[in-house]
């Protein structure tokens, strides 16, 4: 992490306060930028995000204790330390139960400062290398998700180590659940860009006008309610690695943008003139066939070669079987990390037997559930799911009623069972999703082709 500069933001109404205060935070290498008053600061963070702020504790808007409350709410990771010329034990207790890093009073030496900025930093720096190492420690353990022995799942593996070091754009192929998005991280922490930003996009879920504002940020007063201006994902994504799932779903006037700020590597956010240059690597994931969509014109041929210099393709569960006994292994310790559970031989011949359209996501859920409702140390035929139970012996009538199943009788199952979920959690897209053992962007996707609205949803369960 000591490659990256730390952001210093400095608030005070006294100009010489503010040079002092810039001189030095320069001196310690930090980036340095000056507010004059708090309705500037709150402007300047959330656009810029600075990691140290330095603030008077009498200003003429608000104190410094109401601002601090403020960047607290913004930033909640953001170091702030408060200074004054009226200090007090009252008001330095005060702001430490607030939130504040600590407290100065002026007039002090520029040694003191140094020492204050000095230690802010390496707080700040300690907080971010164990965000880096828990989100390493998460990946290489859902990164099992995705290992296998199966020649299919190497493959994937290889081309992970391959171009774990590189910028290449890469393009991520693959059913729902099949862990698309854990090979992006892989790739992303496993290399040399691991201490820098991962920026998940789900671009399925994005509201369709807001997503150039999302991606791009915007300016103060650029649209109805932009109080203060934000940047935007990729320019969280500085530095490192943006992922923009389902890719294939946005608009075509936005696939355009998107080709113009890959080709500039540069952003122009909504309402400004100015252009922010960017440095990310980009790694795009589908499950669409956007080599057909862009012979269809919904999807744009320029971009799709812009993204597809290198591919990966993840392999659905049923093209890798022989992985499933290890697969149900890892998520058994992981859904009951205390308890040994082991598997009977029907309910992992009835596991293997299965073609799982979820993919390993649906396995994981079916795992879980499983030892979420069976008290015993043997998962057995009776705690798996009824659509993998359907494949054993003695339920002759709903492998018939498969067998016999029109498409259009499929959609309407699919239907009614997406309307029933979504009727029980109330609307709420993230548990529906969870359930169903498919993705936010598949969701988003099938409650527009079926017409499920929230409305309705909420008048069910009224």
């Amino acid at each position: 992490m000591d490659d990256i500069k730390s952001r210093f933001l400095i608030v005070d109404d006294d100009k010489n306060i503010r040079r002092l205060c810039m001189t030095v935070g320069s001196s310690l290498g930090l980036i340095v930028t000056e507010a004059e008053s708090t309705e500037s600061a709150l402007n300047q963070i959330e656009l810029h995000s600075p990691d140290i702020i330095l603030a008077d504790l009498m200003m003429p808007q608000m104190t410094g204790l109401e601002f601090l409350e403020q960047v607290k709410k913004l930033l909640p990771h953001t170091e702030v330390a408060i200074m004054t010329g009226h200090g007090s034990i009252e008001t330095a207790v005060r702001a430490m139960r607030m939130g504040a890093y600590d407290f100065i009073t002026k007039p002090f030496r520029i040694e003191e400062l140094k020492l204050l900025l000095t230690r802010m930093e390496e707080k700040v720096k300690l907080v971010a290398e164990n965000q880096f190492l828990r989100e390493r420690v998460t990946t290489d353990t859902n990164l099992n998700g995705v290992t296998g022995s199966s020649p299919k799942i190497q493959d994937v593996l290889r081309m992970v180590a391959r171009l774990k070091d590189t910028r290449t754009p890469v393009l991520i192929t693959g059913e729902s659940g099949t862990g698309k998005e854990l090979v992006a991280r892989a790739i992303h922490y496993r290399g040399t860009l691991a201490k820098r930003p991962f920026v998940a996009v789900d671009c399925g879920s994005l509201v369709p006008t807001l997503i150039e504002s999302e991606l791009f940020g915007y300016e103060k007063g650029a649209f109805t309610g932009a109080l203060r201006g934000k940047e935007g994902l990729f320019q969280a994504a500085n530095g490192g690695t943006i992922f923009l799932d389902e890719i294939g779903e946005l608009p075509l006037e936005m696939q355009a943008k998107l080709l113009r700020v890959l080709q500039e590597k540069e952003v122009r956010p909504v309402g400004s003139n100015e252009r922010v240059k960017i440095d990310v690597r980009v790694i795009a994931a589908t499950n669409r066939d956007l080599e057909q969509a862009y012979k269809d014109g919904t999807f744009r041929k320029d971009l799709f070669f812009r993204l597809n210099v290198v591919s990966i393709h993840t392999p659905p569960l049923r093209e890798r079987k022989s992985d499933i006994p290890s697969l149900v292994q890892w998520f058994l310790e992981k859904s009951a990390p205390q308890r040994v559970v082991h598997v009977s031989t029907q309910a992992m011949k009835l596991m293997l037997d299965y073609d799982w359209p979820g993919n390993v996501r649906e396995l994981e859920n079916c795992v879980e559930r499983a030892v979420a409702l069976g008290a015993d140390s043997v998962l057995d035929v009776a705690d798996l799911t009824p659509a993998i139970r359907a494949g054993q012996p003695g339920v002759p009538q709903i492998a018939l009623a498969t067998a016999n199943t029109t498409s259009s009788d499929l959609e309407e199952l699919e239907r009614e069972t997406i309307q029933r979920v979504f009727d029980q959690v109330g609307g709420d897209k993230t548990a529906a999703g969870k359930i169903l053992g498919i993705s936010r962007a598949t969701l988003y996707r099938k409650l527009k082709r079926y017409n499920i609205t929230q409305a309705k949803a909420m008048t069910a369960t009224a």
